[in-house]
Formats: structure tokens, C-alpha cells, sequence
């Protein structure tokens, strides 16, 4: 009897939250989050859980700007080392994005291991911006080359996390930024204060802020005041901007 080949796994896209192909004009990419280490695959519905409340709220904010909005399925559910796959399945998407799409601004956008492979993968000629929600870094290591950052240049970054993160420490995001931000004007922080790794008590904010962040990006609205003070002030401070309660509920564009 003939030994069966073990399939290809693939990563790919979730079904669009946005306009037909034809009338899209920009694309964000959802990055849900993942394990350090696991070759299983993950669950498409429990990883797309953490993103895709998300992923609507911006399809609703873009839809008249013709934003398609679509979760990455990662072949695996780890990182995996010096594999790396979840960052090598966000620049699948994005390749993915400008076979469906053509020449359109890609933002990739992730949460926790998500966000280091929006990080990672953002120097794809496609992406314009990244946004890094709660992302997990890995600890600093003086015998390891720290996370790279020079694929930032030329991008508009948002990183946003609480400083009550226990899964991911938020100093190892702040470092990265403040790495990044001597290559590239363009990197701002948020904090979080006194919220934990899901950011659940401050969600609507979060969620209102990374929508300002991408009809930014992606389409040249102009962006809320504070994320423009973040984007200008120079480090700590526009590293260290603390997310305001409330935040979204009197924005005007």
C-alpha cells in the first residue's frame, strides 16, 4: 500500500471584510496572535476571535474609502524560532494582497505574537504602516541579535500596549520603539495604563485608535490630535503617550 504524502500547508486569507476587488483601495491584514513554539495548526475560528471585532470596525470606518480588511491564517501556530513562519505568512498576505489588489497601501495589523510578525514583515514593499497591539517580543539576549527594525524605515508605525501586560512585556516594546524611531520619524507608542495583555478595559479606546491610525495610513485622513503629538513628540515622549479614557467619543475628522 502506497504511503500517502503529508499535504502542504498553506497559509491563507480570510473572506473579506470589505468591497468587491474591483473597488478596494487599501487592504489591512489581521494578524491574530500565536504561541512561541507549536507546529499545530491553529483553530481558524479561536485565532481569528482576537482580531476580527477588530477587523469589522474597520471595514465599517472604510467602506466608503473601499477598505478590504482580511485575517491571516498562519500554517502553524508558533513562531518557531529562526522558522519565524507567522512573519513569513504575513508577507505571503501581503503578496496575496497585491496579486488580488494590485498596487493598493497594505497596514498589517497584529496583536500579541501577531504584532511581532506585523513588525517583522513590514518592510514588504507593499506596506505602508504597521500597527502592534500588545505585541510579544522576545526577552532581550546579549548572545542574540535583538528584533530587527531597519525593515520600518519608510513606514508609519503605531504601537500600543498596557503596562500591566504580563504575557508580553511592554519595556521590550518600548525599546524596540525607541530603536526604531532613530531610523524613522514615523514610530509612536501608546500606554495602556493599568490594563493587562487584552486591553479589555480600555477596548473601545484601543479599538477607536487604531481606526484613526489606519484611515490615516491608508487613505490620508487626517489624524486625531494626540496621534499627531505622539508622531511629532520626540522620544520618551511620543513613545510613552498614555491613551486617554474615553478616547474617540469626540473625534472629528
Amino acid at each position: 500500500m502506497a504511503q500517502q504524502a503529508t499535504p502542504v500547508r498553506r497559509a491563507r486569507l480570510g473572506r473579506t471584510l470589505g468591497p468587491d476587488g474591483t473597488a478596494v483601495s487599501g487592504v489591512v491584514l489581521l494578524l491574530p496572535g500565536g504561541d512561541e513554539v507549536s507546529s499545530r495548526r491553529p483553530s481558524p475560528l479561536l485565532a481569528a476571535s482576537s482580531v476580527r471585532a477588530l477587523g469589522r470596525r474597520l471595514a465599517r470606518a472604510g467602506r466608503e474609502e473601499g477598505l478590504a480588511t482580511h485575517v491571516v491564517h498562519y500554517r502553524y501556530r508558533g513562531w518557531n524560532g529562526t522558522e519565524a513562519h507567522l512573519a513569513r505568512d504575513a508577507d505571503w498576505a501581503a503578496d496575496e494582497a497585491v496579486r488580488r489588489y494590485g498596487d493598493v497601501p497594505v497596514c498589517l495589523a497584529g496583536v500579541d505574537m501577531g504584532g511581532r510578525a506585523a513588525l517583522r514583515a513590514g518592510g514588504h514593499e507593499a506596506v505602508n504602516s504597521v500597527l502592534a497591539i500588545a505585541p510579544w517580543l522576545p526577552d532581550e539576549d546579549m548572545a542574540a541579535p535583538p528584533e530587527p527594525v531597519k525593515q520600518l524605515a519608510g513606514r508609519q508605525v503605531l504601537i500600543v500596549h498596557g503596562t500591566n501586560d504580563e504575557r508580553s512585556d511592554p519595556e521590550l516594546s518600548f525599546r524596540l520603539a525607541a530603536r526604531a524611531k532613530k531610523a524613522n520619524r514615523s514610530v509612536c507608542r501608546f500606554e495602556v495604563h493599568s490594563d493587562g495583555h487584552g486591553l479589555r478595559h480600555y477596548r473601545e479606546e484601543v479599538a477607536a485608535l487604531a481606526e484613526d491610525f489606519v484611515m490615516g495610513v491608508l487613505f490620508g485622513q487626517s489624524f486625531s490630535r494626540p496621534v499627531e503629538d505622539a508622531l511629532a513628540a520626540p522620544p520618551p515622549l511620543g513613545l510613552r503617550m498614555p491613551l486617554a479614557v474615553g478616547f474617540g467619543k469626540s473625534l472629528r475628522r
